[in-house]
This record gives C-alpha cells, sequence and structure tokens, in this order.
C-alpha cells in the first residue's frame, strides 16, 4: 500500500483544515487507518484511528471534539478534518496503515510522506 498524505499548510489560531490521505494498492477497508503528527523536537504522536478489530474510530485526548477522522473506501482516501486549530498543532502530519488492528504506531505497516500544518498568526 502506498500513502500521499496532502493538505496541509498556514492556518491562523482557530481555522480549519482538512487533510487527505490517498492510497493505491489494496483498498483501505483492509487496514486499520490512522494519523500521526510529529513537531519539531518531539517524539511522533498518534492522533486518531479507525480499527478493524473493533471498527470504532477514536482519537487522542489532545485533539477529542476538535477533529474528525473520516474516510471513502470506494475511493481510497481518508480525511482529517481538523477545526478550531492552535499553535500546539503545528507538526508534521502523516498518515499509516496496517493490517495488526491495532492503533499505535507499533500496529502500523505502511507510511506516508507527511503534509505540515503550522498554526500561526
Amino acid at each position: 500500500v502506498q500513502l500521499q498524505a496532502s493538505g496541509g499548510g498556514l492556518v491562523p489560531p482557530g481555522g480549519s483544515l482538512r487533510l487527505s490521505c490517498a492510497a493505491s494498492g489494496r483498498p483501505f477497508g483492509l487496514y486499520t487507518i490512522g494519523w500521526f503528527r510529529q513537531a519539531p523536537g518531539k517524539e511522533r504522536e498518534w492522533v486518531s484511528c479507525y480499527s478493524t478489530f473493533d471498527g470504532l474510530t477514536i482519537y487522542s485526548d489532545s485533539v477529542k471534539g476538535r477533529f474528525t477522522f473520516s474516510r471513502d473506501n470506494a475511493k481510497n482516501i481518508m480525511y482529517l478534518q481538523m477545526t478550531s486549530l492552535r499553535p500546539d498543532d503545528t507538526a508534521t502530519y502523516y498518515c499509516a496503515a496496517g493490517a495488526t488492528g491495532l492503533c499505535g504506531a507499533e500496529g502500523m505497516d505502511y507510511w506516508g510522506k507527511g503534509t505540515q500544518v503550522t498554526v500561526s498568526s
């Protein structure tokens, strides 16, 4: 599976962005899929994930209520709608997919190149 994230950019605090991740190869529906981010000088952080293990979409506490994960299996694309953005959301965002059913980075087998999100006035 090849993944390509897009949609990043510069946005003021309180603004919104929608990230997309297009997959080629095998269908999305076969994989647990998720979004991660990494800010400069910090470790990679899990943001949101849909697990094939239990069929649930989950969010980290830092983005819950502000970010929404969705996917279009027919188009093999997943999205991360981000609202009420804050400066601490600034990071490179990555999409990933895995066959283990686990939502953490350890459960992901495939990673896309990141897309930069900068929240600043």
